[in-house]
C-alpha cells in the first residue's frame, strides 16, 4: 500500500520535497541568489526528468485520487514549463530580494494544479484550484516597488475570489441535484433538469475566468502587464494549460450526458473569445498586453478542439498544449531577456532589433510564426489538429469563422516581426549580453517550436496515450 502511495503520487511528493529543501534553505543560512538560482534550476529539471520515470495507473484515497499515462504527461508538460521558466528569466530572478520565496509560491501553484489534473470529485478540484491559483496572486505581487503590481495582485485577488464563489454555489447546486460530488457517480445521474443546467452553468464560468475565456477574460490583460514577466508567463502558459486539461477531462467524462449544453456554449464562446482577442491584440503597444490577448486567442482555438467531444479533439488539445508552452514561453523569454536589461516593454522599442540582436530577433520571430499558426513551425500543426478535430462535428460555418480569425491573427503576429526586422529605430536596443541559462531556455524552447511539430511520434505517443 505504502508503495504504491509513493508511486502513484510521486510528482505531488517530489515537487513537496523540493518545496521543503527550498524551505530549510530559507530558515538557515542565507545563500546568494547566484548560487542559488543554478541549484533550483537543477531541482526542476529533476523534477522534469523523474516525471517519466517508475510511473503508475490507479487511485487513491477511494477514488478521491486518480493517474493515467496520460495524466501523467500532462504533468510532466507542466513540470517542463516550469523550469523553462527558471531558465528565461534568470535575469530578474538574480536581482530578486526572494528568490526562495518565489520558487515556493510557484512550486506550491505546481503543485494545487498537479492534484486537480487528479482530482476525482469536486471537493478535491476546488481545493486543488485554490492552492494552484491564491500562490499566485501572491507572486504577481511581487514587486513590492510598483503600484501597477499591487493593483495586478488586487485585481487578481477579487476575480478569482469571484470566480471561486461561482464555483462553490455551482458545486452546491449539483450536490443537491444529484446527492454526490464524485466525478465517477456523477454521469450516471446527470439528466439534464433545469437545476443541473444551472449548475453545469455556473461550474463552466468558473472554468471561463481561469482560462481567460470572453467575456471572463477583463482581469487578464491588466494583471499580465502589471506581473514580473515570470509571472505572466506562468499565468499564460502553466495556469491555463492546467485548467485546459481538467477542463477537457470533466467536460469529456463527466459532463458527456449533457453534451448538446456544453457544446453549444463552446461553439458561441469559442467564437467571441478569438474575435475578441484578435481585435484587442492588434491595438496593443505593451508586449505583455499584446501576448495577454494573444493568449485568450488561442484559448478560443483550443475551445475549437474540444468541441469536437472526442478521442481526436483530448489529443489535438494536449498537443497544442505543448506546442504553446514552447511558442509562447519563448516570446516571453525574449520580452524577460530585454526588460530585465533594458526595461523596455512597449512594442515600438522592438523595432530594428534584428540589427543589434539577430539571435533574440530570430527566436522571437520562430515563437510568432508558431503562434501564428505558420508552417513549418509546430503551431502549424498544432492549429491544424484543433481544426480537424473542431470540424468532426460537421459544423463548417463554425469552421469558417476559425479560418477567418487564423486570418486575422496573421496580421498582429506579422506586423510585430515586420517591426524587429524591416523598421528603423532611431535609438534601437544596444546588443544585449545573453545569461547563458536564458540562452539555453531560448534555445530550447526553438527546438521544442520546430521538433514538436516535424516529429510526428509525438502526436501518435500522446494519441496512444488519450
Amino acid at each position: 500500500m505504502l508503495k504504491d502511495f509513493l508511486i502513484l503520487m510521486k510528482p505531488e511528493l517530489v515537487v513537496t520535497a523540493i518545496l521543503f529543501l527550498l524551505l530549510f534553505i530559507k530558515i538557515g543560512k542565507g545563500i546568494k541568489n547566484e548560487t542559488m538560482l543554478p541549484l533550483i534550476q537543477v531541482l526542476l529539471l529533476a523534477n522534469f526528468l523523474l516525471g517519466f520515470f517508475f510511473n503508475q495507473q490507479g487511485v487513491l484515497f477511494e477514488g478521491a485520487y486518480s493517474t493515467t499515462p496520460l495524466i501523467v504527461f500532462q504533468k510532466n508538460i507542466l513540470s517542463l514549463g516550469v523550469y523553462l521558466i527558471s531558465l528565461l528569466c534568470t535575469d530578474w530572478l538574480k536581482k530578486s530580494q526572494n528568490l526562495p520565496e518565489f520558487f515556493m509560491l510557484m512550486l506550491s501553484a505546481l503543485l494545487g494544479m498537479f492534484f486537480m489534473i487528479s482530482s476525482g470529485n469536486l471537493l478535491i478540484f476546488f481545493l486543488s484550484l485554490e492552492l494552484a491559483t491564491i500562490p499566485v496572486a501572491a507572486m504577481a505581487n511581487f514587486d513590492l516597488d510598483k503600484k501597477i503590481a499591487s493593483e495586478a495582485a488586487m485585481k487578481m485577488i477579487l476575480s478569482s475570489a469571484f470566480s471561486s464563489g461561482i464555483l462553490l454555489f455551482g458545486i452546491s447546486l449539483l450536490y443537491g441535484a444529484t446527492g454526490t460530488i464524485s466525478f465517477s457517480e456523477l454521469p450516471q445521474l446527470l439528466d439534464g433538469s433545469p437545476l443541473q443546467v444551472l449548475a453545469f452553468v455556473f461550474l463552466f464560468t468558473a472554468f471561463a475566468f481561469k482560462l481567460s475565456i470572453v467575456p471572463f477574460h477583463l482581469w487578464t490583460a491588466d494583471v499580465y502587464e502589471g506581473s514580473p514577466i515570470a509571472v505572466s508567463s506562468f499565468l499564460s502558459v502553466i495556469s491555463k494549460g492546467s485548467v485546459a486539461f481538467i477542463f477537457i477531462s470533466t467536460l469529456y467524462k463527466v459532463f458527456q450526458p449533457m453534451h448538446d449544453v456544453w457544446y453549444n456554449m463552446l461553439v458561441i464562446l469559442a467564437i467571441a473569445t478569438m474575435v475578441i482577442g484578435n481585435l484587442f491584440a492588434i491595438r496593443q503597444q505593451n508586449i505583455k498586453r499584446f501576448l495577454a490577448f494573444s493568449s485568450i486567442a488561442q484559448v478560443g482555438f483550443i475551445l475549437v478542439g474540444i468541441s469536437s467531444n472526442d478521442h481526436t479533439g483530448l489529443t489535438s488539445v494536449v498537443y497544442f498544449v505543448l506546442i504553446y508552452v514552447f511558442s509562447n514561453l519563448a516570446a516571453f523569454g525574449v520580452a524577460s531577456v530585454i526588460s530585465g536589461q533594458t526595461g523596455k516593454e512597449n512594442i515600438d522599442d522592438y523595432k530594428g532589433l534584428y540589427k543589434t540582436n539577430p539571435f533574440l530577433s530570430w527566436v522571437l520571430a520562430l515563437a510568432l510564426f508558431s503562434l501564428a499558426g505558420i508552417p513549418p513551425t509546430a503551431g502549424f500543426f498544432g492549429k491544424l489538429f484543433l481544426v480537424t478535430a473542431g470540424a468532426s462535428n460537421g459544423s463548417y460555418g463554425f469552421i469558417t469563422v476559425v479560418a477567418l480569425n487564423l486570418i486575422v491573427s496573421l496580421y498582429y503576429y506579422l506586423r510585430i516581426i515586420r517591426a524587429v526586422f524591416m523598421d528603423k529605430n532611431e535609438q534601437p536596443i544596444d546588443k544585449i549580453k545573453i545569461n547563458p541559462a536564458a540562452k539555453l531556455g531560448l534555445l530550447i524552447c526553438g527546438a521544442g517550436i520546430i521538433l514538436v511539430g516535424v516529429l510526428s511520434w509525438i502526436y501518435d505517443y500522446i494519441n496512444s496515450l488519450t
